[in-house]
């Protein structure tokens, strides 16, 4: 297996086998590996051969999107840890001075006795922690957990997508190679033609209208040598962007990259209802919607809570100038403890109108994931085909190549015997470059059959290095 395996595993992933309490560690572990070594360039990176494996783990490391990802998934912890504060108690420090006009302290009639001094101080320590919040509290804790889990189904659908756009642009550069290739033979065969044409009219065995035809023939054929040379270009460009390379400006447009990987047609097999069935159970934007749903249902609870009351309890320890002496170093100090209980009993329809507002969220939510859920089984029903279509063409084009090339053998034997014409020719190398063509793109299609197939499965890593 290859290095990705450590990250992600076929369709369950690590998240699950390591659980959920471990994403702060991830967090740190994806900190430590989005520093400023994240895009560097390798010093033999236009040299170096790249294997699907190996571009799939630099993206993992440098990717845009999946470094973006992570820090989302750093926030969600973040709000992780915010959902969870209502449990936990909570230490509080105050303090305060006051002073007031000797006026307005308070003397009985009288006397000269005073009711307080002009000046007094408060220190107060107190440790407060909520006991019953009518349902909160469990709801919050439950939530966390959601917000946890659901930040990981994102994160994993993200990584999946960039893995999947990974694949496809690898496998266009190979496609684009071998279309190069077709190309450029299909260029050579057909200025063969012209040559041996041009020698026989020069003989005067040939008419001139051989020639044109010729030159035609070569004219019509390098457009798509250059369109299949762009295409590879292009292709490049959209693979290092992919692995998060930032490349050098000396660059020109043609990116050395070098792929070692080769288009084939390895068995796959799968029938569309086990592939459904992986669908609904392992796509992670369907796990995070789910996570979605049960957290507006906590919603629900969390909103309902206000026509509840509320009990706090409370300890600690005070300090305070002493209220019948002027002295502020005369003090009073000891300890404190006590209960709070709290009930709005009519608070202007506020909570009635959050539970209402809840309750629809939630039923948005059930909707979601309703429409999702066929969206999704539309996705791996098309992917589904496609691989069926790739397939079968693929079968088909098994001899294919092999006949066009004896059948051009032939018709260039029958030509030299004069018992066929220029055209025949030309039509049988016409009839060799599209059989290559389609032959290199069915390879192609079938690859990324595979590949849509599999991410529209939930299956998040690629097949094992061979």
């Amino acid at each position: 297996m290859f290095m990705m395996k450590q990250y992600y595993g076929l369709g369950s992933g690590v998240f699950r086998l390591l659980g959920l309490p471990v994403i702060a560690v991830l967090v740190m572990v994806f900190k430590a590996g989005a520093g400023d070594s994240a895009n560097a360039i390798p010093r033999d990176w236009n040299t170096r051969q790249l294997a699907l494996a190996e571009a799939l783990d630099l993206a993992l490391q440098q990717n845009g999107t999946i470094l973006k990802g992570k820090s989302d998934l750093e926030a969600a912890y973040g709000i992780v840890v915010q959902t969870r504060a209502i449990a936990m108690p909570k230490i509080r420090f105050g303090a305060q001075f006051q002073a007031i006009a000797q006026s307005a302290v308070d003397t009985p009639a009288g006397t000269t006795f005073t009711l307080g001094t002009d000046k007094n101080w408060t220190t107060e320590v107190r440790l407060v922690q909520s006991i019953y919040e009518g349902g909160r509290i469990n709801a919050a804790l439950r939530a966390a957990n959601l917000t946890q889990e659901r930040a990981l189904l994102h994160y994993q659908a993200v990584v999946a997508d960039t893995l999947l756009a990974v694949r496809t642009n690898y496998y266009a550069i190979l496609l684009a190679g071998q279309q190069i290739v077709v190309r450029e033979a299909s260029v050579n065969l057909l200025q063969r033609e012209l040559d041996d044409q041009q020698r026989r009219f020069d003989a005067g065995t040939v008419p001139r209208f051989n020639v044109l035809r010729a030159e035609v023939a070569v004219a019509n054929a390098r457009p798509q040598l250059i369109r299949a040379r762009n295409a590879e270009r292009v292709a490049k460009n959209n693979l290092v962007n992919l692995l998060g390379y930032n490349l050098p400006r000396t660059v020109g447009e043609d990116v050395p990259v070098q792929l070692t990987d080769k288009l084939d047609a390895a068995p796959y097999q799968i029938d569309l209802a086990a592939a459904i069935g992986r669908a609904l159970e392992q796509r992670p934007e369907l796990g995070a919607l789910r996570k979605t749903e049960a957290l507006r249902a906590e919603g629900i609870v969390d909103a309902s809570a206000g026509y509840k009351p509320r009990v706090q309890i409370f300890g600690g320890y005070g300090d305070r100038s002493s209220s019948f002496s002027s002295d502020l170093s005369t003090e009073r100090h000891g300890w404190l403890a006590g209960a709070l209980l709290t009930w709005d009993i009519f608070d202007g329809s506020l909570t009635r109108g959050k539970v209402m507002e809840a309750k629809a969220v939630h039923q948005k939510s059930q909707t979601e994931l309703t429409d999702t859920t066929r969206r999704i089984e539309l996705e791996v029903r098309t992917a589904y085909s496609d691989f069926i279509e790739a397939r079968e063409v693929l079968e088909s084009q098994k001899k294919v190549q092999e006949q066009a090339e004896e059948s051009l053998r032939l018709a260039n034997a029958r030509a030299d015997a004069g018992t066929s014409t220029q055209l025949d020719v030309l039509d049988a190398e016409t009839a060799l470059t599209e059989a290559r063509t389609t032959q290199s793109s069915s390879l192609h299609d079938y690859a990324v059959a595979v590949a849509r197939l599999e991410h529209a499965m939930g299956a998040m890593a690629a097949p094992p290095a061979p």
